[in-house]
């Protein structure tokens, strides 16, 4: 059974840092995409971030270019994302995503089939 188990939000004043999990089970995880997508109220789910386990090669949104790193340590099957000079734009639910096998880096949520439940970052300003 494919399981993404997020961990790490929380809220935050504009400026701090969060890091965030991801721990995937259940597939082979060399060989898939892992992505952060998130969701605020009122706005459509936007990817974040992604990297290919296999090759390491990430993929960032131009809206947190420079502030967000993506991580993966293939010994423990886990993805972080360390978030840096949060803005209250950063706000919303987080999701990780598994896109495989055999995808690189992706940023199309249609080619993520599975997700994980999600963890909550609140930014105030």
């Amino acid at each position: 059974e494919v399981q993404l188990v997020e961990s790490g939000g929380d809220l935050v004043q504009a400026g701090g840092s969060l890091r965030l999990s991801c721990a995937a089970s259940g597939f082979a995880f060399d060989d898939y995409a892992i992505g952060w997508f998130r969701l605020a109220p009122g706005k459509e789910r936007e990817v974040v971030s992604c990297i290919s386990s296999s090759d390491g090669t990430t993929y960032y949104a131009d809206s947190v270019k420079g502030r967000f790193t993506i991580s993966s340590d293939n010994a423990k099957n886990t993805v972080y994302l360390q978030m840096n000079s949060l803005k209250p734009e950063d706000t919303g639910v987080y999701y990780c995503a598994a896109a495989g096998p055999g995808v690189g880096v992706a940023w199309d949520a249609a080619d993520f089939g599975s997700w994980g439940q999600g963890t909550q970052v609140t930014v105030s300003s």
